[in-house]
């Protein structure tokens, strides 16, 4: 049979996709091809399943330098991804995961914590293993919205339960984490909006939301960000 006007299908492309900000997810494989895949909002739906995104993704990001991919023509056989919702791109060295920074360092202030000063993890079951982490590292922990933010989940504060909470180190950890528009995180709340006040306030696996100068924004944060089938409420209630 003569090849003449046979158009040739594109070769299959393997990639890696990581979740946005979650340098513990070890990434996940894709064979993309034009049978699989028609469209590129059909292998982000396919993404959104794989790898248990809080959130439909909606946008890919190189993992270096954040380029955003706008095509599925634009993937690039070999290459590694950063699938994101419509939160902006986090930084990280998604390749490495940053699984040896779990053991912890103490710094000048007496509070012990790991070297990211977090354990990401997604709101699905696979994150049972970090619980499990937690749990032997003796660690305090909590989880943290945003301010008038219902894109982004909540991320998870781990602190140890050996030494006493500075309150100004915490703020300062919150403010380097949960980047907020306003600035500087200036108070945290509870889901009420009621004001803590001090370490000895917080209560271990509780929600609390990080505030910056403005006034707290009561809002469905845990109805809205916390999946029902999630770790998160199977292991506090």
């Amino acid at each position: 049979m003569s090849s003449h006007g046979l158009a040739l299908a594109p070769p299959a492309k393997n990639v890696v996709v990581y979740r946005n900000g979650d340098p513990f997810f070890p990434g996940r494989k894709f064979v993309v091809n034009q049978r699989r895949f028609l469209t590129f909002e059909a292998f982000l739906n396919e993404v959104t399943k794989s790898i248990r995104a809080p959130l439909a993704v909606r946008n890919l990001y190189t993992p270096r330098h954040g380029h955003r991919i706008a095509e599925l023509g634009h993937l690039q056989d070999g290459c590694q991804y950063v699938a994101a919702g419509f939160e902006k791109f986090k930084r990280l060295n998604y390749s490495n995961r940053g699984r040896k920074e779990v053991r912890g360092t103490r710094n000048s202030g007496g509070l012990q914590v790991s070297t990211s000063g977090w354990l990401f993890f997604s709101p699905h079951l696979p994150q049972l293993q970090e619980y499990w982490l937690i749990w032997v590292l003796g660690c305090f922990y909590c989880s943290i919205f945003r301010n008038g933010d219902l894109l982004s989940p909540p991320f998870p504060l781990s602190l140890s339960k050996s030494t006493p909470l500075q309150w100004d180190t915490l703020l300062a950890m919150l403010t380097e984490k949960a980047d907020l528009r306003s600035g500087a995180v200036n108070k945290l709340c509870r889901l009420d909006g009621t004001q803590v006040s001090g370490g000895e306030e917080l209560v271990n696996g509780d929600y609390y939301v990080a505030v910056g100068n403005e006034e707290y924004k009561k809002l469905p944060y845990f109805e809205l960000l916390v999946p029902r089938d999630s770790a998160y409420k199977m292991l506090w209630y």
